[in-house]
């Protein structure tokens, strides 16, 4: 089953999809604005993680792709709690040319929906670097998320400390926030 969104699919990591995330994982500028992937990563590293991945119920991973460009990026759903019914979420847009075209908004919809209505869960979490005010403003702006905290001096880049923004959003914010905006209305039109 895919998951879609209005611009965005995501989808199941193929083998095929290995090579872009090599290099996205091996991208230091795009390090510079994850909480992860500090250091570079050889493809028999990326073919490992994917082989380690499947079947995993805790944590699910999808390629972000659109039809038209194939694999953009990733989407996940971490550390599921399936009784609490909370989990953490992370995406990224490793392809530059994916950026500015509404697709982050549109994959971190779908991210909400399909964690919502789909698998019944309660809340995500997430958190960013405090400079990653694009994300910021996607998530708490954009999307309806609400920042819940910080950790001071959480990650080193770029030869100093910045704060750990934790952010989070509720089953009730998502359905709040699609009523007023009608994100979804129309989309089989």
């Amino acid at each position: 089953m895919n998951v879609h969104g209005k611009k965005v699919i995501l989808r199941a990591i193929e083998e095929e999809d290995l090579p872009s995330f090599h290099a996205w994982g091996s991208d230091p500028d795009l390090w510079q604005l994850l909480g992860g992937w500090h250091f570079p990563t050889s493809k028999e590293s990326t073919r490992q993680w994917f082989q380690k991945i499947q079947g995993d119920q805790l944590n699910i991973r999808l390629a972000v792709s659109t039809v038209e460009d194939g694999v953009l990026g990733l989407a996940n759903l971490l550390d599921i709690d399936w009784k609490n019914k909370h989990a953490f979420h992370g995406m990224m847009l490793g392809n530059p040319s994916a950026r500015g075209k509404g697709l982050g908004k549109d994959t971190v919809m779908a991210i909400m929906r399909y964690a919502f209505e789909e698998l019944g869960l309660q809340r995500l979490d997430g958190s960013m670097i405090e400079f990653n005010t694009a994300s910021t403003a996607l998530y708490c702006g954009k999307c309806g998320w609400k920042e819940e905290g910080r950790q001071r001096n959480w990650y080193y880049r770029r030869n100093r400390f910045w704060d750990k923004i934790m952010v989070g959003v509720t089953r009730e914010d998502y359905f709040s926030l699609v009523e007023g905006n009608h994100y979804w209305d129309g989309e089989n039109e």
